[in-house]
């Protein structure tokens, strides 16, 4: 038996609507790259880009534990002596709370040239509303995701 190789003419790519507020950043992360992978598909295959769009909703009700709110740091360098910048996520949900899931999802999917593709079929919203009725997304929980 020979083993299945996906095509990228054989993708067809799902559309999948994710409440935010209800679970923590690390497992709601985790879920999301998941389904922008498409490990969870029969068709998986390693570098061709199986997954699906993911649209992130209430993204500003966010919960994280362990007091990371004070403890967690965003870290960026301006290239010149000194020029190390950290923000705490607190700090970050104030001015964009959608940058944090961003971020997460980032760091969880595999760094290669699929990345940025994935990446853009994430779709982050601040609120309950989102422009992506047309797609008819299917609605996942993740309540009950460990």
């Amino acid at each position: 038996m020979a083993t299945y190789s996906a095509k990228p003419s054989d993708v067809t790519r799902k559309w999948y609507v994710v409440d935010a507020s209800e679970t923590t950043l690390g497992r709601a992360a985790t879920q999301i790259a998941t389904l922008l992978t498409g490990k969870g598909k029969p068709m998986f295959t390693a570098h061709i880009d199986c997954g699906d769009f993911v649209v992130v909703v209430n993204a500003d009700k966010l919960r994280v534990t362990g007091g990371k709110e004070e403890k967690k740091m965003y870290y960026r360098h301006s290239g010149f002596p000194g020029g190390l910048t950290e923000t705490k996520l607190k700090d970050v949900m104030a001015k964009d709370s959608t940058e944090v899931i961003y971020k997460a999802v980032r760091g969880m999917l595999p760094v290669n040239k699929l990345r940025d593709g994935r990446l853009k079929r994430l779709k982050v919203y601040a609120g309950a509303e989102h422009e992506h009725a047309a797609q008819k997304p299917e609605i996942v929980s993740l309540k009950g995701a460990k």
